[in-house]
């Protein structure tokens, strides 16, 4: 279970930038529940994909706080790690996992893992380098855009077959590819994990801002230079919600829109 920051720009902007001084400070402060890793993911000006990650926290870490006060690029993401119970605290499993010009990160939970797994061709399995679901899920997106041979109708189909065999987890994630930044937020029927948060406090006034209750949310906001996009958590108005099992990419260039219905997958594929 993680946060997740994300953001197509028309000009290379820190996150601090993005959110604020206060705003940064709270994103931060998630820290409190989020302390298992962290990682970040940018494309910069000349259209290469750089990444960072740590297994420690990203509140005690100087190169976290270097790097959100850097213009990175135009388009990126941070993804701060919850460790789902049983799989290791290390950097094989700390987020983003990257792929060539692709990096991907993850909210939630798919299981059984073993079944995720099995979706994998041979040579998919064999570039698996830690132990979790999300880059197993990772994998297999990329594995239908290869496939596919286009984001658009890869993320498609991986994420109807994925809704149609995982219909209880979250979904939620961000991947950046060459020409796009893809936003998934599909968990409609993800358990959310309260007992844990609980678990995690002495009063529950202490509980970061809608993890209780809105856990697996995801809001968006766009201005001029073009849209940002992060996980609940900050309790800062002017912030849209993003809609139920609901997909985009964004182009990168254009900052386009084009939504990706997986539900509509789902249906084409049982169609089909």
């Amino acid at each position: 279970m993680c946060r997740l920051l994300g953001y197509v720009r028309r000009t290379p902007t820190s996150v601090e930038e993005l959110l604020g001084p206060d705003g940064l400070e709270g994103f931060t402060a998630l820290t409190a529940v989020h302390a298992d890793g962290w990682g970040m993911a940018w494309q910069d000006p000349e259209g290469s994909t750089h990444s960072v990650s740590s297994p420690g926290s990203a509140a005690t870490d100087p190169e976290y706080a270097e790097l959100v006060r850097k213009p990175l690029g135009r388009a990126g993401f941070v993804h701060l790690r919850w460790a789902t119970g049983g799989l290791p605290v290390s950097p094989e499993n700390t987020h983003p996992f990257v792929e060539g010009d692709y990096a991907f990160a993850h909210n939630g939970h798919v299981s059984p893992i073993g079944e995720l797994e099995s979706l994998l061709k041979p040579e998919t399995r064999e570039a698996l380098v830690g132990d979790t679901d999300s880059e197993r899920y990772f994998r297999f997106v990329k594995q239908s855009v290869d496939e596919h041979g286009d984001v658009e109708s890869g993320v498609r189909h991986a994420l109807g077959h994925l809704l149609r065999d995982f219909p209880d987890c979250s979904l939620n994630a961000l991947m950046l590819t060459p020409t796009h930044m893809v936003a998934i937020h599909v968990n409609s029927r993800a358990t959310s994990p309260r007992q844990g948060l609980r678990d995690l406090f002495d009063n529950e006034d202490d509980v970061p801002p809608r993890h209780l209750t809105d856990y697996f949310a995801m809001d968006y906001r766009t201005d001029e230079d073009g849209l940002t996009i992060i996980s609940s958590g900050l309790d800062e108005p002017g912030w849209t919600a993003v809609p139920d099992d609901m997909a985009v990419m964004v182009d990168l260039e254009t900052l386009e829109l084009t939504r990706l219905d997986p539900v509509e997958a789902l249906a084409e594929q049982a169609l089909g």
